[in-house]
């Protein structure tokens, strides 16, 4: 360690003296950077004052109440049409029915069965008894050129009623 005493007091002297170094040209650098970049503050806008505002309908008619009663009809009948819940569902149910496309029927004997494309392009074999779409739609006719459903759909009033649909071949 004594060896190296001298060549260490060296460098640290070498490293002292460096930072003694002219840094005019730096101060001058900075002294024109900062008469040149004069910036400018826009003024800030004129705000017009704030005018109150007096709500005056504060005593008219409340929009979010009834104004009419209305009255349900006693004659009402209920619907026995009603969407099966505890039947277990199908692979082509969870696609709304514009969605799906008959692409063909295949016949043995006296059996036909439609051939139906789902939005994923898989193809499905359907027939007489099957459901597909969204609204319960049971195939009730299959024949060369289409697919006839009924579709059990809310009656706008609390119940169901059956509505009848079709997909043609080829048709989307």
């Amino acid at each position: 360690m004594i060896k190296f005493k001298p060549a260490i007091i060296a460098v640290s002297l070498l490293g002292v003296s460096a930072c003694s170094q002219d840094i005019s040209d730096l101060q001058t650098f900075i002294a024109q950077t900062k008469s040149s970049h004069v910036g400018s503050v826009k003024p800030l806008p004129q705000f017009k004052p704030y005018e109150s505002f007096s709500y005056s309908a504060g005593d008219l008619r409340d929009p979010f109440v009834a104004t009419v009663d209305l009255e349900e009809d006693s004659d009402t009948v209920t619907s026995s049409i009603n969407p099966d819940q505890t039947r277990p569902r199908q692979p082509l149910e969870v696609f709304p029915l514009d969605t799906l496309s008959m692409v063909g029927i295949l016949e043995q004997g006296d059996q036909l069965w439609g051939l139906i494309k789902d939005p994923q392009n898989i193809v499905h074999r359907v027939q007489v008894g099957n459901y597909m779409g969204q609204n319960e739609g049971r195939i009730v006719r299959i024949t060369e050129s289409e697919i006839d459903l009924v579709e059990i759909v809310p009656d706008g009033i609390g119940g169901y009623i059956e509505r009848e649909a079709s997909i043609a071949i080829g048709g989307e």
